[in-house]
C-alpha cells in the first residue's frame, strides 16, 4: 500500500497547473533559501492537512498564502492587497532573520515582511495546526501568522485587541473587503462596515454587549467561546472535523465544517440569519430582500440601474434625470421599505410636519431624493425624513413604513401611477375576494406538483452530490447554498441542523400566535399579494404530503378534498385589520 505522502504528492500534481519545474514538497526551510512560482515548492505540515506556498488570485498575479491540503480553501493570504508577478517573485528568509515577499516586476521591490531580526540562524515551518511559525534555534517564536489572521481563524487560533478579521473583496477577489471583526477599546466585539459610501458599526448578536470579552477562540469539537465564558456550540459539536471561522464577503460570520463523504464544506453556525440587516448587504439606491431557498436579493428601485453589472456593492444610479422646477418631480411610493438613516444623507429629522408640508420639502430641494415619512399615533407626533442618499435598503413584508421616491413627473405617467405603485390594495368592506376557479385550478395545480417536486428534488440532490465529489470548488457551493447544509434558526443564539421541512413545520406552529412568521416562508416577491389563509392552507397541505412516512401522506382524492373544504371556508371570510398582510 502506497504512503500518505505519495497519495498527497500525486493531489497536487493533479490541482496545479503544469509547470516547467516540478513540484516539491518540503516540511521547512532555513536561512538563505526562498520559495518562487517557478520552482513551486510547498511546505506541508507534518499531518498533511495544511499546505503553504503561491497562490494564484488572477492572470499572473500570486499571494503567498495558506490553504487545507484537501480541499485547497485559502485560510491566510500575506499580500492579499499587492499580489506579485509569477515570474521571479521570491518568498525569502534572509541571513538577518526576515522573511520577505519580493515582486520581480517592481524591481525587487518587498511588498510584504515579518521585519524580524535574528543573530542565530532561524526556520520556517508549517505545524499541524495551520499555523506558520518563524523561530530561531532555541525555539523562540519570532513570528506566527496566527498572530495577523485576515478573514479566517483555526482552531486555537485567538481573535484579541490586538488581532481582527477583514473579509475578502468577494468570492473570488481575495483582497480586503468592507467588513472587519475586531475589539474596541472597552473589549467590545463588534463587527464594522467600511463600505464606498459610509462606514457603520453592527451587531451579530446582542448579547455580546454585556461581556467583557477580550479573546475569542473555538476548537476542533465545535466550540466557540470567550475569556469570561460566553460560549456558542456548532450544530454539529462533539465531533472531531476540520474546521474555519470566517468573516464572508457578505458580512456574516460562520462556522464551517468539512464533511469528509461529501467532501465539501457546510455550515455549522452562522451570527446573522436575515442577511439583509447586514450593514452594506445591497450598495447606495438599492435595497435587499430574502428569498427563502436562494438568500438575499439585491435589486434596483424604479428610475435606477445597477451601475457596475459585475458587482452590487456599487449600487445603482439614476437612469433619468432629476429636475429642480417643482412641477417637474412627482413621487412613487416604495411599500415595506426602509432606508437606514445616516449623518449625511438626510437633511434632518422634522417633527410634526404634514405628509404635504415634507412632500413639499423634498420637492423644493435639488438633492433630494426621496423622503420617507411616519406618524406615531400613540406618541401623537409625525417625522419627516428628506434624504440626498439612499443606503442600507431592506424591504419586507413585515416593514410597515413606506419611501416616497422622487422621479420626474414623465417617467412615472409613462411607466407607473403615481403615489400608487408597490401599495397593498385592500377591499373597503373587507372582504377577501376569490374567484372559485382560479382557485381549485391553483389548488390542483399545487397538490399535483408537491410529488413531482419530491421525484425531482431527489435526483437533483443526488446529481448535485455525485458532482461536488469531484468538484474542487466545494467550499463555494456550500457558501453559495448554506440550506443545503443546515439552516441556522436564531432563537436564543442555539443554531441546530434543521431541514427545510423540519424548519417549516417550526414556523407554522408558531404562526397559530404571530401570523408574521407565515409571511417568512413566504416568497417576498409576491410583495404580499395572496390571500394568507390560502396559503397558510396550501402549506399545511404541503407538509403532510412530505412527511417521512409515505403511508401517513393522503392520497390524491384526500388532497384535493382538503383544497375544496378550505375554500369554502374562505369564502365570505372577512376582517378588519387590513395591516395584517402589510
Amino acid at each position: 500500500m502506497g504512503s500518505p505522502l505519495f497519495f498527497l504528492l500525486l493531489s497536487f500534481a493533479f490541482s496545479f497547473p503544469l509547470s516547467p519545474s516540478p513540484i516539491v514538497v518540503i516540511s521547512r526551510f532555513s536561512t538563505g533559501t526562498s520559495l518562487s512560482v517557478e520552482n513551486p515548492d510547498i511546505l506541508i505540515s507534518p499531518n498533511g492537512d495544511f499546505s503553504a506556498g503561491f497562490y494564484s488570485v488572477g492572470d499572473n498575479a500570486y499571494c503567498f498564502a495558506i490553504w487545507f491540503s484537501n480541499s485547497r480553501t485559502v485560510v491566510w493570504m500575506a499580500n492579499r492587497d499587492n499580489p506579485v508577478c509569477g515570474k521571479h517573485s521570491k518568498l525569502s528568509l534572509l541571513d538577518t532573520g526576515n522573511l520577505i515577499l519580493t515582486d520581480a516586476t517592481k524591481f525587487n521591490v518587498t511588498v510584504w515582511a515579518t521585519n524580524t531580526v535574528s543573530l542565530s540562524s532561524v526556520q520556517l515551518f508549517l505545524n499541524d495546526t495551520g499555523n506558520l511559525v518563524l523561530c530561531d534555534k532555541e525555539g523562540i517564536v519570532l513570528w506566527q501568522s496566527f498572530d495577523f489572521p485576515t478573514d479566517t481563524l483555526l482552531p486555537q487560533q485567538l481573535l484579541n485587541r490586538k488581532t481582527k478579521l477583514v473579509s475578502s473583496r468577494s468570492q473570488t477577489n481575495f483582497s480586503s473587503g468592507f467588513y472587519e471583526l475586531s475589539f474596541n477599546n472597552d473589549n467590545l466585539l463588534r463587527f464594522v462596515y467600511n463600505g464606498l459610501d459610509v462606514s457603520d458599526i453592527y451587531w451579530f448578536y446582542s448579547v455580546l454587549e454585556d461581556y467583557n470579552i477580550s479573546t475569542l477562540a473555538f476548537d476542533s469539537l465545535g466550540n466557540l467561546s470567550s475569556s469570561d465564558d460566553f460560549t456558542i456550540i456548532s450544530a454539529d459539536y462533539g465531533a472531531m472535523l476540520h474546521r474555519r471561522l470566517t468573516l464572508d464577503y457578505d458580512g456574516n460570520i460562520r462556522l464551517y465544517s468539512w464533511e469528509e463523504e461529501r467532501q465539501s464544506w457546510v455550515v455549522s453556525w452562522q451570527a446573522i440569519q436575515r442577511p439583509c440587516i447586514i450593514a452594506g448587504a445591497c450598495g447606495a439606491n438599492s435595497f435587499c430582500s430574502y428569498v427563502i431557498g436562494y438568500g438575499r436579493k439585491c435589486s434596483c428601485p424604479p428610475g435606477y440601474k445597477m451601475k457596475n453589472r459585475s458587482d452590487w456593492a456599487d449600487g445603482c444610479e439614476l437612469e433619468v434625470e432629476l429636475s429642480c422646477k417643482e412641477n417637474e418631480s412627482e413621487f412613487l411610493i416604495l411599500s415595506h421599505v426602509d432606508f437606514y438613516s445616516y449623518y449625511g444623507n438626510d437633511f434632518g429629522n422634522f417633527l410634526n410636519y404634514t405628509f404635504d408640508q415634507c412632500r413639499d420639502l423634498c420637492l423644493a430641494a435639488c438633492d433630494c431624493i426621496a423622503f420617507e415619512y411616519n406618524f406615531n399615533k400613540e406618541a401623537g407626533y409625525s417625522k419627516c425624513y428628506p434624504k440626498t442618499r439612499l443606503l442600507n435598503g431592506y424591504r419586507s413584508p413585515e416593514l410597515n413604513g413606506d419611501v416616497y421616491l422622487k422621479l420626474p413627473k414623465s417617467y412615472i405617467l409613462s411607466h407607473h401611477n403615481p403615489l400608487e405603485e408597490f401599495n397593498l390594495n385592500c377591499p373597503g368592506d373587507g372582504t377577501l375576494q376569490s374567484g372559485t376557479n382560479s382557485t381549485k385550478k391553483f389548488m390542483l395545480w399545487f397538490a399535483c406538483g408537491v410529488g413531482g417536486l419530491e421525484i425531482i428534488s431527489f435526483f437533483l440532490a443526488w446529481f448535485l452530490l455525485i458532482k461536488a465529489q469531484k468538484s474542487l470548488g466545494v467550499d463555494k457551493q456550500a457558501y453559495d447554498h448554506p440550506s443545503k447544509s443546515v439552516h441556522a434558526i436564531d432563537d436564543g443564539g442555539v443554531a441546530e441542523h434543521k431541514r427545510l421541512v423540519t424548519w417549516v413545520r417550526e414556523k407554522m406552529n408558531k404562526a397559530a400566535a404571530n401570523t408574521s412568521l407565515l409571511e417568512e416562508i413566504i416568497d417576498p416577491m409576491l410583495e404580499g399579494k395572496y390571500d394568507i389563509f390560502e396559503m397558510k392552507a396550501l402549506v399545511q397541505v404541503a407538509l403532510q404530503c412530505v412527511e417521512e412516512d409515505k403511508d401517513v401522506r393522503p392520497t390524491m382524492s384526500q388532497v384535493v378534498e382538503m383544497l375544496l373544504r378550505q375554500e369554502k371556508l374562505s369564502d365570505g371570510v372577512t376582517y378588519n385589520e387590513c395591516n395584517l398582510m402589510a
